[in-house]
């Protein structure tokens, strides 16, 4: 059994952005990364699985595209209990829409024939939630999203040939559903708990294996263009709110509920 975990390097959630010149992009020189938090269950979802199975029965692979600097968020995963990972050396991630970041990914996944592919539901940099949703079709596997469980079903000589999936939909309603493998699934956050690196970890993601592959030559190239990347402009408005308390605590949810849409 072998389940590919899809991940992508994020610059940290309390990293202090500001605008690049030209105003094309934010500014990346003293910025911080991590791995997006998606991701990182979508890994620890694959690492609970290979558990259920035993060590030797399966084996985690985790893969991610970007600059040379997204090696250190695949030495992560390998700390973590990731058996190996392959690094798709490409600049211009940035500028690759959702369907070129995907064929990029799933030229590099065909080669590996895993029976599992596992990828975050969204990105915290983007928030599409697309990527792990065409790379399914790219792949010609079946998909389910917002998944919050996976467990195996079924087995042939002892190898899993189905899982059972639970999915989150709206208003506290879940959706649970059996699929036949391959597949891919992607990850909402919040479904497990997720592991930190062990010293010992650490200490073997160095002997795990590291590839760098180059970029396919058919995948498509660079197709976003920014214009412009720009701080939202603060404002400030007061709107005095008259009538009884019952009155105005009426008319103060309305206001959240379709103005400031919190509710």
């Amino acid at each position: 059994m072998k389940i590919v975990v899809a991940i992508k390097q994020v610059p940290e959630r309390d990293a202090a952005l500001s605008i690049a010149p030209g105003g094309r992009w934010v500014d990346e020189s003293e910025l911080a990364y991590a791995i997006n938090e998606p991701d990182a269950y979508a890994l620890e979802e694959a690492l609970r699985l290979k558990e259920s199975l035993g060590q030797a029965g399966c084996e985690v692979v985790a893969i991610s595209a970007g600059p040379e600097r997204v090696l250190s968020t695949l030495r992560d995963a390998l700390a973590k209990g990731a058996d190996r990972a392959i690094h798709i050396a490409v600049d211009d991630l940035g500028e690759r829409d959702t369907l070129g970041v995907a064929r990029l990914l799933a030229e590099a996944i065909r080669a590996e024939a895993p029976e599992l592919v596992l990828t975050g539901l969204q990105s915290e940099d983007l928030g599409l939630g697309q990527t792990g949703v065409v790379l399914a079709e790219l792949l010609g596997i079946p998909h389910a999203t917002i998944i919050l469980q996976v467990e195996f079903a079924g087995a042939d000589a002892g190898v899993p040939t189905g899982l059972k999936v639970k999915r989150e939909l709206e208003d506290g309603w879940f959706q649970h559903v059996e699929m036949a493998l391959p597949a891919l699934l992607t990850i909402q956050s919040g479904g497990n708990k997720l592991r930190y690196a062990t010293l010992m970890g650490i200490k073997r993601a160095k002997s795990k294996e590291t590839k760098t592959v180059a970029a396919a030559a058919d995948a498509a190239p660079p197709t976003v263009k920014l214009a412009r990347v720009y701080l939202p402009e603060r404002q400030k408005q007061t709107e005095m709110l008259t009538g009884t308390a019952d009155e105005i605590a009426a008319k103060l949810v309305e206001k959240l509920r379709t103005e400031a849409r919190v509710l």
